[in-house]
């Protein structure tokens, strides 16, 4: 097998050979480090290889219903015991912070059978929608290398898109599995809130706004993954009720008539980009076509409140990821990016009774969405409200650069707070992906779908948002829409 023949295979199609004995494991992991080795000095998506270790578990006896199938493996939360647990950060990467084990997502993969091979870039502990960590540098988009990955998976969907993989590992905290589908025209499903393991040494990150799963060219590898992945861990905090049907039979079945709610608006009043919009009005057509009812619609809520809500917890995240790893390295403030500094500075200026209002307005956006979603199945909205940003283009601006080296040096975040200055710093990011947070704070799976291509030859992907448990029915449309309007056969690259 040549790697043409290899890219024409997703996960699953590539474990039917090996099962065949068409192709043993070994071949397809010297194709994809050959493919990896040949693209990524230019993509930077893989960070860390881990050839040798993949090479002998290629070459035992593997079961599972992806045995012999080479993966990445996102350098965030996604740890193999022995290996570089970096998670982007300049302090953990000089001392060469390792896993101790492995985590338990990591671990239910190993046991589908799937081949780890390497680790793949993600910003700083995963807190930007781009993936341009200093540690690093930037993963650069395979359709166009001027242009962004998108983040934080963004190290994983280049390998992806660029054919190294047909399946790596990535996680989603406020759209970083949707935002580098969408950037890299993959397939990128975020599950609800505890569906997939964290463990073994905590069972949630941030209150269950961040989730794991993967980034995929085709809906049912992602189904399969999911099935893999899915259910409770030693220490959940909550016991979620299992699917009716695997997730892979329901991929494999139509998903009925259903109705859907649409929106191109902004939800904080930012500016929408032309693409973003015919990228939706294409999709709604489609839908159209299918048999489905689809109008214009939107949960009614404070849009704004509720990204400022869900940035506070981002920023009490970082703070604490900062101390953590001063008190694991012993270094100070040069083991971290300015940015990063600036926003656990801030986490900490926060008052904790802000931080609990916060948590409690959260019930106010779920309220809205089931209000919602007592008249639609799904929201559909753009993924990104704009086309996939230059590399540099989103970094912090030189003048809000030196801001933040004031305040650090004096300790005055507290007053600078006062200022709104935060506010516009955060609205700023926001105007490139205003629409991916909300099912993070609400906890409901959501999904990128690549249907749509810019007329400068970049992806922008159409976001599906649904209610708790629907996993299945987004997997379901989902498949639906792959068979009406395919993607898998192209490649950038």
């Amino acid at each position: 097998m040549n790697f043409e023949e290899y890219r024409k295979y997703d996960a699953i199609g590539l474990a039917e050979l090996i099962r065949k004995g068409e192709v043993q494991a070994s071949e397809l992991l010297e194709i994809a480090i050959h493919r990896a080795e040949a693209v990524n000095p230019e993509l930077n998506g893989m960070i860390i290889p881990l050839y040798e270790k993949a090479r002998q578990r290629a070459g035992s006896s593997l079961e599972g219903p992806l045995a012999g199938v080479p993966m990445l493996v996102k350098d965030l939360f996604q740890e193999i015991a022995g290996e570089p647990d970096y998670r982007g950060n300049k302090a953990r990467k000089k001392h060469d912070i390792r896993a101790e084990q492995d985590s338990t997502l990591v671990a239910r993969w190993k046991q589908a059978g799937l081949v780890p091979f390497g680790r793949t870039n993600t910003p700083e502990f995963g807190a930007k929608g781009i993936t341009e960590p200093d540690s690093y540098g930037p993963s650069r988009n395979p359709w166009n290398t001027a242009h962004t990955t998108g983040g934080s998976s963004g190290g994983s969907a280049a390998m992806v898109a660029a054919g190294v993989v047909p399946v790596a590992g990535a996680n989603d905290g406020g759209g970083s599995i949707r935002i580098p589908a969408a950037c890299c025209g993959l397939f990128g499903l975020k599950p609800g809130r505890g569906r997939t393991p964290w463990g073994p040494t905590f069972t949630e990150a941030m209150h269950g706004i961040a989730v794991n799963h993967v980034l995929t060219r085709s809906v049912r590898d992602s189904a399969l993954l999911l099935d893999i992945a899915q259910g409770d861990e030693r220490g959940s905090l909550f016991h979620i009720a299992p699917p009716p049907q695997p997730y892979a039979q329901a991929a494999a079945n139509p998903p009925g008539r259903l109705r859907i709610g649409f929106s191109t608006r902004s939800p904080l009043g930012t500016e929408v980009d032309a693409e973003a919009v015919k990228a939706v009005e294409k999709t709604v057509a489609l839908l159209r076509d299918l048999g489905h009812e689809v109008e214009e619609a939107e949960p009614q809520m404070d849009a704004k409140q509720m990204c400022m809500d869900w940035l506070t917890v981002w920023f009490g995240q970082c703070a604490a990821e900062v101390d953590e790893v001063k008190a694991l390295t012993g270094c100070g403030d040069e083991g971290f990016e300015l940015d990063t500094l600036g926003i656990a500075a801030f986490g900490r200026a926060t008052p904790a009774s802000e931080y609990v209002k916060c948590q409690s307005r959260w019930q106010l956006y779920m309220i809205a969405l089931d209000q919602f979603l007592e008249r639609y199945d799904f929201w559909l909205t753009p993924t990104l409200a704009l086309p996939p940003a230059k590399v540099g283009a989103m970094a912090t601006p030189s003048l809000q650069q030196a801001a933040l080296r004031v305040v650090l040096k004096v300790g005055a975040e507290k007053l600078l707070m006062k200022t709104g200055l935060i506010e516009d710093m955060a609205m700023e990011n926001f105007k490139y992906m205003p629409f991916t947070q909300f099912a993070n704070v609400t906890g409901v799976p959501a999904m990128s779908v690549p249907l749509h291509w810019t007329e400068a030859g970049l992806p922008l992907g159409s976001q599906f948002v649904g209610g708790h448990g629907d996993e299945g029915k987004l997997l379901a449309l989902a498949a639906q829409l792959e068979q009406a309007q395919p993607w898998f056969d192209r490649v950038p690259m």
